[in-house]
C-alpha cells in the first residue's frame, strides 16, 4: 500500500525516450478515426474500449508498454487496465502530441 501511495506522489521523471529505445511497446487508446488523424510513428492503436479483449496479445510480448491518448485520461484508464490484468511495467505518458516530443 505504501508504494501505491508513494506512487502517486512521485516526482521521478519517466525516460521515455529510453523506454521506447529499449523496446517498450507504444499503446495509442484512442479511437481509429483519431488515431488515423495522426499518431506516434510504431504506435500500435487498440481503442481503451477494446483494450480488456487484446490483454493476452500484450501479455505474450513481454515487453514495457506506454500507453497515450489525446489528453492523458483515456491513457491514465488504459494503465489501470493493464495493470490490474497483470502487465506490471506500465507508463501513462498521456497526450500522443506531448508524448511524441519526449520520445
Amino acid at each position: 500500500m505504501f508504494e501505491s501511495i508513494k506512487n502517486l506522489f512521485s516526482t521521478e521523471k519517466t525516460d521515455y525516450a529510453q523506454l521506447v529505445k529499449n523496446g517498450a511497446l507504444i499503446i495509442d487508446v484512442r479511437s481509429k478515426g483519431e488515431y488515423a488523424g495522426g499518431h506516434i510513428s510504431g504506435s500500435i492503436n487498440i481503442p481503451v474500449d477494446q483494450l480488456a479483449q487484446n490483454i493476452k496479445k500484450l501479455k505474450d510480448k513481454k515487453k514495457p508498454i506506454i500507453t497515450c491518448c489525446a489528453s492523458g485520461m483515456r491513457s491514465a484508464s488504459a494503465k489501470s487496465i493493464l495493470s490490474s490484468n497483470g502487465i506490471n511495467e506500465v507508463y501513462n505518458g498521456g497526450g500522443w502530441s506531448s508524448l511524441q516530443s519526449k520520445i
